[in-house]
């Protein structure tokens, strides 16, 4: 597991950006039909991604995140998921838009680095060609050309020995080359947006960083707009500039990461922030966790989605937790009905000091 360091140590957001979205998410609304009923997995989620610049979403198993990226991937099931809102990808309408429309952009313009990479690769077919399919696919190039493409992303992903590697099967692969693989196969094409889902759980925390660093290396290179899914803000802390944080299928609170990090606004980021470990803290103090579990999406909570479970309840005035939905302001801001003065106190005089 990742771990926080001191505030101090909190990166400064990366200079970049012009501004202008290279991906915008609008009222994005992913409903499932189920037996049980209509589970709403995503309800009425917005933001942005500019060219260059990482953002990272975080919130627990559950919260939406992973489901939020397949609909932009149009990787749902139409005949069972219904998906709402405006999603688009320079300029581009990808809600309703057709299939052929979106295999075409899929691997070329956006690409996605699956969390688990043993199941999202084939077992049956060499590591050389399926990254070397898609590049064929849409680059339209031969065999040899696809070939050498996949053991010069081998290379680049720093695999060693890729002329030989190429031909092993996922199998023969560790669990961090395979995880360099899929990255290799995600960014063959030179995608404009890419998608990473969780992509060092289960590493050990050395492969971890090779990972991180290999995709901030390969972002300069090719300046993607990246999309890091994570339930660690230790990682967040090293690799994104933005963060969105998500509960019961919403955004709550969003900003930069210097912003979040240092003077987080929502309870919920509170408590994500308290139950980890801190390399600065006392190895015998136990962790602070969010009590109760995240809320069935079946039903979700009336008002703010993480009122069953906040500690702050009692101290909104005028507005009810229980029946008024906070929104979400433009920009830098959190989803709650606490004040700003409030916010502030808070933070400074009961969770600061637990997080020094």
């Amino acid at each position: 597991m990742t771990t926080l360091t001191k505030e101090a140590d909190v990166p400064a957001p990366r200079d970049g950006g012009s501004g202008d979205a290279f991906l915008s998410v609008r009222d994005l609304y992913v409903h499932f039909d189920t037996e049980d009923g209509t589970v709403k997995a995503v309800d009425g989620l917005s933001f942005d991604v500019e060219r260059g610049r990482t953002l990272g979403i975080v919130g627990e198993s559950g919260s939406g995140k992973s489901v939020t990226n397949l609909s932009i991937l149009g990787l749902h099931n139409p005949r069972t998921t219904e998906v709402s809102g405006e999603i688009l990808l320079d300029g581009q309408e990808l809600t309703g838009a057709r299939e052929k429309t979106l295999e075409t952009l899929r691997g070329n313009k956006m690409a996605m680095i699956f969390q688990d990479a043993l199941t999202a690769l084939s077992p049956y077919y060499t590591i050389g060609r399926q990254i070397a399919e898609p590049y064929r696919k849409h680059m339209g190039v031969s065999k040899r050309e696809a070939h050498l493409r996949a053991v010069e992303m081998l290379e680049k992903v720093g695999i060693p020995n890729p002329k030989t590697r190429v031909n092993d099967y996922p199998h023969q692969f560790s669990g961090g080359m395979r995880q360099r693989a899929m990255i290799a196969m995600a960014l063959v094409c030179n995608p404009d947006l890419l998608i990473a889902d969780e992509p060092t759980t289960a590493l050990d925390v050395t492969v971890q960083a090779q990972i991180l660093d290999l995709l901030k290396d390969l972002q300069q290179e090719f300046g993607s707009a990246i999309i890091f899914i994570t339930h660690d803000l230790g990682v967040i802390a090293n690799v994104a500039d933005d963060i969105l944080v998500m509960y019961g299928g919403r955004a709550v609170e969003r900003g930069s990461v210097s912003e979040v990090l240092r003077s987080p606004q929502h309870p919920y980021t509170w408590g994500l922030l308290t139950s980890m470990p801190r390399l600065s803290g006392n190895v015998n103090e136990e962790l602070t966790p969010i009590h109760g579990s995240p809320p069935s999406l079946l039903a979700p909570p009336s008002g703010c989605p993480f009122h069953p479970r906040c500690g702050y309840v009692d101290e909104v005035a005028g507005k009810s937790c229980t029946a008024d939905r906070p929104l979400l302001p433009d920009g830098r801001g959190a989803a709650c009905h606490l004040t700003a003065e409030q916010k502030r106190t808070f933070f400074v005089e009961q969770i600061k000091p637990r997080l020094s």
